[in-house]
């Protein structure tokens, strides 16, 4: 925050993976790029859905092109989709997918915002939407980024109707326009004053396009010619925006990069009229603002820019400082501040950092980090203090044109420091539909600024800036170099069931844990164990060893007379004096960094007539899902199978039955090659189960053991009724029965990608639909194949499993227990 004309800066510099582990200079080439927008007064909001809606093309643009700051609104994470690269759903999927976002926007220059909106799955229309949404609370999320950016432009992706293709994406539209007109309303959504003023953008506008055989634009609509070539990009904004895209690799959404200009097409929404481009009737400039000074003096600094010497700017840059201290618009001179402070830095070559070479550290513990300082400028840059987290210093050290300075410093981390995760999935959801913040003033930001922090005050000419250099963690991989991440906190113990799916067989059940303990504090513990709030057993634990698996047994005596099927217990761990009750989950992938959550130590008991007779799986992985686990605890032996085993037929022969994996017609390239040995397995006498696939980016056009068609029907009510068409159907009745109860429960969906045409040997199982709509009977079709058995079924397994669904655990454990039914079945 600026306090005078000498003030102390708060330099927050956002990278790749927000809040920067190192503070780097800028490239020359971005340093005149972000020249150029400090010249631009206009600001523009894109909004949308989900990551991957917005138009890279056009966020490139506007940023290389145009020269305006602008952002992505993105009103969920992302966290109802499917994961390509592994077993991550829900906000861990969002969390892949908040990152994803994030390196996107490092490349195309734009900024990232959230809103709190879960992304629940596929909807069919807003009125599909707003049943799950609170369209109250995600308009007043989108309020205050309005307020919080202030942009003179909101663009939407999508219009409020059937043509945006999904729910979601017409509530975006709708969400927009309400929150284009409360913004600057006092009345609406008042808390937010306190941090931030009211707002009116001047107009809203709806990027129209052209998806396959649905074209929204014309002729006549507003018009801006995008994709031009960037000679300092070495490249054309399509091309930019091709590579910028390709970072949402979770979604499989790696996208061509094409060179060459096309043309943008809009239709006015709301606010003020454009009779020109997009900017029509904005203030663009200093000058048009009242500062033709600052307006000319931003202009003799890029014309002199030096590309082999940006300190040659610095000069001019701290000049131009002084000017814009003296704006009268608050918000534009804040805005303007922190980016001629960070050109300043830029300018100097200077790179900080304060690392250490453990990745996780533990609250109230000690560690030795190394503060790294380098700059490449005159004049020079001199460290007058250095504010660690429990003392300051005061050197007054002058930094050496190109020389780095090291200082080593033991730290502790405070004893009150929270473990590190996502703040939106720290506390449970308020609802399915909406993450529950802990502070409001969070609300839009990809991830919380770190709060442990090294702040080191430079002193360049006459005014002193405050860098902060959060802690951080720095190894040297032999592949990828130099890995610089952020220092993970994690909590003195943790504590996780070594299952998450028990089932209540009518005997006493055997429980394990899992405990670790991360302090050098050795000890004696104690496990609680509770349901709905209830203490239901414990057992003390000798902490003696850091690492260690308990075992216990629960009473059928207590679980066996909770009247519920799917029973949730809780576990938490009193060791020293505190109570733990999560566990750490990371999420590792070469194209992001190392992410951390915390889970809570629960697990489901499953109780209730859940039979199953096949006893040995083979599972052949597709895009990513917990069905091999959920097998497995429920006492499967489960093989995960390869090229190799998929070649050899005695192999397959030994297993009861064989289940694909979700979109494995979509991601694995060598199904062609053993769909035959498949069919020969089956033709034998084994079951093959295949769950849904998408229609788009197939590896077999002809996927079925007989001849189907897959179309984009599904049904997205997870309570929609289901009729059983043959309710004597030997799959249906071994063995377990299933009925209408079995249906009860579900989560986010029934399913996706039902076939609509199927040969004559095919039976169907089940009919269904969403409200309004025709009924499908695509969802499980079932034929005999030789002596053995083809089931395909794009019903949601992937989700209702591990979510411990005891009526989609009976009808999948029929569907293994397939080949038993004609010698056992009554």
């Amino acid at each position: 925050m600026i306090k005078s004309l000498k003030s102390i800066t708060v330099l927050l510099l956002m990278a790749a993976f927000c809040s920067a582990q190192q503070v780097r200079p800028l490239k020359s080439s971005e340093i005149y790029r972000e020249l150029k927008t400090l010249q631009h007064i206009p600001k523009v909001l894109y909004l949308a859905a989900h990551p991957d809606d917005e138009n890279t093309g056009m966020l490139s643009w506007l940023v290389n092109e145009q020269n305006v700051e602008t952002a992505y609104l993105s009103l969920t994470r992302g966290d109802g989709g499917q994961n390509l690269l592994g077993t991550e759903q829900g906000p861990a999927l969002g969390l892949i997918r908040t990152h994803e976002l994030l390196a996107a926007r490092n490349l195309d220059g734009a900024k990232q915002f959230f809103t709190r909106a879960i992304d629940f799955g596929f909807s069919k229309n807003t009125d599909d939407t707003f049943k799950q949404w609170n369209a109250d609370s995600i308009t007043a999320d989108v309020v205050w980024a309005i307020r919080k950016f202030r942009p003179d432009i909101i663009i939407c992706r999508f219009p409020p109707t059937a043509a945006a293709g999904h729910g979601q994406h017409a509530a975006s539209a709708v969400v927009a326009e309400k929150a284009f007109k409360a913004a600057a309303d006092k009345s609406q959504f008042p808390n937010q004053l306190k941090y931030v003023s009211v707002w009116q953008p001047k107009r809203l506008l709806w990027n129209t396009f052209r998806f396959g055989a649905v074209n929204t634009t014309a002729e006549n609509q507003l018009k801006v010619t995008v994709g031009q070539y960037d000679p300092q990009l070495g490249m054309g904004y399509g091309e930019l925006a091709g590579l910028s895209r390709s970072f949402h690799k979770s979604q499989g959404a790696g996208t061509q990069s094409v060179a060459g200009i096309r043309t943008e097409y809009f239709i006015p929404v709301a606010g003020e009229s454009s009779k020109g481009g997009i900017f029509d009737g904005l203030a663009m400039s200093w000058k048009a603002k009242g500062y033709a000074d600052i307006d000319t003096e931003v202009g003799k600094i890029i014309a002199n820019f030096n590309f082999n010497r940006p300190d040659l700017s610095l000069n001019a840059l701290l000049a131009l400082r002084k000017k814009i201290l003296v704006v009268k618009d608050l918000y534009l001179r804040q805005d303007k501040l922190k980016s001629v402070d960070q050109l300043i830095l830029s300018c100097a070559g200077l790179m900080g950092e304060v690392v250490t070479n453990q990745a996780e550290a533990v609250a109230g513990s000690s560690y030795n980090f190394r503060l790294n300082l380098i700059a490449r400028a005159q004049p020079p840059v001199v460290v007058k203090q250095i504010k660690w987290l429990n003392e300051n210093e005061t050197p007054g050290k002058q930094l050496s044109a190109d020389s780095l300075v090291t200082i080593v410093k033991n730290i502790q981390i405070p004893v009150d420091t929270k473990p590190t995760e996502p703040y939106w999935m720290a506390n449970p959801a308020k609802n399915a539909a909406t993450f529950s913040v802990p502070n409001d003033t969070l609300i839009g930001l990809p991830e919380a600024e770190s709060p442990l922090k090294v702040v080191v005050d430079l002193k360049i000419g006459a005014d002193v800036f405050s860098v902060e250099l959060p802690l951080s963690f720095k190894k040297l991989d032999p592949v990828r170099g130099d890995v610089v991440e952020p220092l993970r906190i994690i909590p003195a113990a943790e504590l996780r069931f070594t299952q998450s799916i028990y089932l209540g067989n009518g005997e006493d059940l055997p429980i394990s844990f899992f405990v670790k303990r991360n302090t050098e504090q050795a000890g004696k513990g104690r496990i609680s164990l509770t349901y709905n709030g209830q203490s239901i057993g414990g057992l003390d634990v000798d902490l003696t060893t850091k690492n260690i698996t308990v075992n216990y047994l629960l009473p059928k005596s207590v679980w066996g007379k909770i009247n519920a099927n799917r029973i949730p217990i809780e576990a938490q761990l009193t060791f020293d004096g505190a109570t733990f009750g999560k566990y750490q989950v990371l999420v590792q992938y070469p194209h992001l960094p190392t992410l951390q959550y915390f889970s809570h130590t629960t697990a489901f008991i499953l109780k209730g007539d859940v039979k199953v007779k096949a006893k040995k799986i083979g599972y052949i992985p597709g895009a990513g899902d917990f069905i091999p686990e959920f097998l497995r605890e429920a006492g499967l032996q489960v093989d995960v199978l390869g090229n190799g085993d998929l070649m050899d037929a005695r192999k397959l022969a030994g297993y009861d039955a064989i289940v694909a994996g979700v979109r494995l017609n979509n991601t694995e390239k060598k199904l062609g090659l053993w769909m035959p040995m498949l069919k020969n397995y089956v033709n034998d006498g084994g079951t093959f189960i295949m769950q849904y696939n998408t229609n788009q980016d197939v590896t077999l056009n002809d996927l079925g053991f007989y001849p189907f068609r897959i179309a984009n029907k599904r049904v997205t009510e997870e309570d929609a009724a289901v009729k059983i068409l043959i309710p004597n159907h030997p799959l249906l009745n071994y063995p377990n029965k299933i009925t209408n109860e079995d249906f009860k429960g579900w989560v986010q969906e029934r399913g996706a990608y039902f076939p609509d045409q199927w040969d004559q040997k095919y039976e169907a199982l089940f009919e269904m639909h969403d409200t309004g709509e025709e009924a499908l009977q695509g969802s499980t079709l079932y034929a005999r194949y030789g002596k053995g058995n083809f089931i395909y079924t794009p019903l949601a397994f992937f989700r209702q499993l591990p979510a411990g669904n005891v009526g989609a655990a009976r009808l999948f454990f029929n569907f293994l227990s397939a080949s038993k039914v004609n010698e056992q079945a009554p």
